[in-house]
């Protein structure tokens, strides 16, 4: 059943809590009050799916805009070309493979607000994405697990994926991040419980992809404490999956989601063009503001 969000947005549920699908607007023609009306069901239902979209390169960037103040495509990676720096080729050419539960950019200390993601060029079958909501895992996890995550924080290192590239590929200088040349990827810290700063809920904040440990414990106490909290992070009841067709878009929001890409297409080609909203640092239920 679909239900009207504000006056102009008809938004279809996918699931009790989180994700719908927006029906009936076009991207690249929608006004100031429509677009307002998606960045308020962005935080609400924290992933959406427009489908039957036309937008182009210009169109992504256009609309990035439009919704928020546009980052570099990636503190690392280049942009797809240089008329579009903000636009990040997810291309399975050339390894651009997301097959880990991750949120983007949490190695930075300022991870992205949200993500755009268009589809280019999809494989005859898989390629899917699934998203997770870390704000209904946390509000279901056991109450003592509550008391203990919101005690915690943990190291966030893109070295593993991403220090060969920037060494390699990129001669040692990236992108330009939060107004300063990236260089290195320096280690940084987060809140294991993230309160988003537009709602106030709580969010578990640590992923497969970037977490390398949580601070003040034993390794072996990390470990199991990661585990604990990535398993609950993926239990079926918080995902919802996309299957992708050309002409779909997807929004996320970055400060309450992780999300894993299906490498389950062989050889097939699949490139996925992806921009990302600038954002803000990670707080905790106890960090000063």
């Amino acid at each position: 059943m679909s239900t009207p969000l504000a006056t102009k947005l008809t938004l279809r549920p996918l699931g009790p809590h989180f994700g719908a699908q927006i029906e009936g607007l076009d991207l690249a023609t929608a006004d100031d009050e429509e677009l307002a009306a998606v960045r308020a069901a962005l935080v609400q239902r924290k992933v959406l799916f427009f489908s039957g979209q036309t937008l182009d390169e210009d169109g992504q960037v256009t609309l990035g805009r439009r919704l928020g103040e546009l980052t570099a495509s990636h503190p690392v990676v280049g942009g797809v070309d240089e008329a579009h720096p903000e636009i990040y080729a997810l291309d399975s050419a050339d390894n651009g493979f997301a097959d880990v539960w991750h949120t983007d950019v949490t190695f930075m200390p300022r991870p992205p607000l949200g993500s755009i993601l268009r589809a280019v060029v999809l494989p005859p079958t898989g390629g899917d994405t699934s998203w997770a909501d870390s704000q209904l895992a946390y509000d279901s996890l056991a109450a003592p697990v509550r008391e203990l995550a919101d005690q915690l924080t943990a190291v966030h290192d893109g070295n593993r994926e991403f220090g060969y590239y920037l060494a390699q590929r990129r001669g040692g200088k990236g992108s330009v991040w939060d107004g300063e040349v990236v260089t290195r990827l320096d280690p940084v810290e987060h809140p294991v419980v993230r309160v988003h700063p537009e709602t106030g809920r709580k969010g578990l904040f640590v992923n497969p992809g970037f977490t390398s440990h949580v601070v003040g414990v034993s390794g072996a106490e990390s470990r199991h404490i990661l585990d604990l909290l990535y398993a609950h992070l993926t239990k079926p009841e918080h995902i919802i999956r996309h299957r992708w067709s050309l002409g779909d878009v997807a929004m996320w929001d970055n400060r309450s989601t992780s999300h894993y890409a299906n490498r389950d297409y062989g050889t097939a080609h699949r490139v996925m063009h992806r921009i990302t909203l600038r954002g803000d640092r990670p707080f905790g239920p106890s960090s000063p503001r």
